[in-house]
């Protein structure tokens, strides 16, 4: 079968189960995401094993990164999250088929609007194997279809993982294409993919530049971005320094290898000379390198100078670029100029200096006093998420079952005519 053929196979089917998902009761797809959960549990040990052999294929390569492989490595904590994640969809109220604001017109007619599932949803993803569950349980909850292309690099857990997801469809004598797996590696199926638009409702890119612009270039499909997170955090001059030095390593260190790490700190000149070499002493400690502007330069004996590509660059490792400006205007200039509309933090105690940045820093996410690690699904409360869409319409931020669905209008009446 060559690729078209394989495609278009996975397309039909994806369509014709949309319509059997589309239509189930809660009960039925909680019943689904339960089985997942007993699914992944009994295999476990099969699901590290075949994680392993991913990981051991990235470390035999050459120049393969360590942020990489935290992204790629599952063990029994990140098992266990996943299916807490699971537990979560399960107990979130099913928005399909709700009517939301039924309201009594003149005319006599009452108009509303129903949540429906957005249909056959392609996922195109990188790295992260646990993606592969949380798209699942998240399309399966609102009632969509999914067509996942994962990594090369994580192709074994995917295999394992996608099992598991098929085995609790059929359990629950469910079409078992309402979910499925490319389980071939060869870059031209992405292509494919993006221009089955009779079949694909939208396309979810998650990963780097290259696999955005690609989907940007080729897509005759809607695509629901999930770009780079070039992560800003904003220390005012009006900042608690116990508080902004708390953020910024957290937001750094936390984890690095993701989308809602810090990658470039601005700070007021007003307090850099105290906070920038306290924070660099715990910046030291963590193994952080310092990329600064000339300012920073001056301050800090352990920075080099930052070239204005850093600016603009999601590390996602243990580097961190800083630049001084003389106000919160100039920080919102910079993340505006620079930033990439994922998530930006200012840390201060004036109150009207937060509200300015926060209505002016248009990102689909914009903190106050918080670490940039808390834009997430879970954190914000929908359990998963399938990405954090930076798009400006249907969804931005956290996707999670609502992002999933939209809304069509509808009229009840009793016999009114116009």
């Amino acid at each position: 079968m060559n690729i078209k053929e394989y495609v278009n196979k996975m397309c039909v089917a994806s369509k014709a189960s949309s319509e059997i998902i589309s239509c189930l009761s809660e009960s039925k797809k909680n019943a689904i995401l339960k089985s997942l959960i007993d699914e992944i549990d009994n295999n476990k040990n099969n699901i590290i094993e075949a994680n392993n052999k991913d990981l051991e294929i990235i470390k035999s390569s050459e120049n393969f990164a360590n942020s990489f492989v935290d992204r790629l490595m599952i063990n029994e904590d990140r098992i266990n999250s996943m299916t807490q994640s699971i537990q979560e969809i399960i107990d979130f109220k099913d928005p399909v088929g709700e009517i939301r604001n039924l309201q009594t017109m003149s005319s006599g007619i009452k108009v509303g609007k129903m949540s429906m599932p957005l249909g056959v949803i392609a996922m195109i993803y990188e790295s992260r194997p646990n993606v592969t569950i949380d798209a699942s349980a998240l399309s399966i909850k609102s009632g969509n279809s999914i067509i996942l292309r994962g990594g090369s690099e994580s192709i074994n857990t995917n295999i394992i993982l996608s099992n598991c997801i098929t085995n609790s469809l059929v359990a629950n004598n469910v079409d078992k294409n309402v979910v499925q797996l490319v389980d071939k590696t060869d870059r031209k199926i992405v292509n494919e993919l993006l221009v089955q638009n009779n079949y694909i409702d939208i396309v979810i890119p998650r990963g780097g530049k290259n696999l955005i612009k690609l989907v940007d270039d080729l897509s005759t499909i809607s695509v629901l971005r999930h770009l780079d997170g070039i992560c800003h955090v904003y220390v005012d001059e009006f900042a608690d320094i116990n508080k902004a030095i708390s953020i910024c390593i957290n937001s750094k260190t936390q984890r690095t290898g993701v989308c809602n790490a810090m990658e470039t700190l601005i700070v007021n000149s007003k307090v850099a000379n105290i906070f920038l070499p306290l924070l660099e002493a715990e910046l030291i400690l963590k193994d952080v390198e310092i990329r600064g502007c000339k300012k920073t330069k001056e301050i800090l004996d352990s920075a080099s100078l930052a070239t204005d590509e850093d600016w603009s660059t999601e590390y996602l490792d243990s580097i961190l670029s800083i630049i001084i400006v003389d106000n919160c205007n100039d920080a919102i200039k910079h993340i505006s100029k620079y930033g990439s509309g994922h998530t930006d933090v200012i840390v201060t105690e004036d109150n009207a200096i937060a509200n300015l940045f926060l209505r002016n820093v248009d990102s689909s996410s914009v903190m106050h006093n918080a670490s940039s690690r808390f834009a997430d699904g879970f954190e914000y409360g929908l359990g998963a998420e399938i990405g954090i869409s930076t798009n400006k319409l249907h969804a931005r931020g956290p996707v999670g079952i609502e992002g999933l669905t939209n809304e069509k209008f509808v009229v009840i009446g009793d016999g009114n005519i116009r």
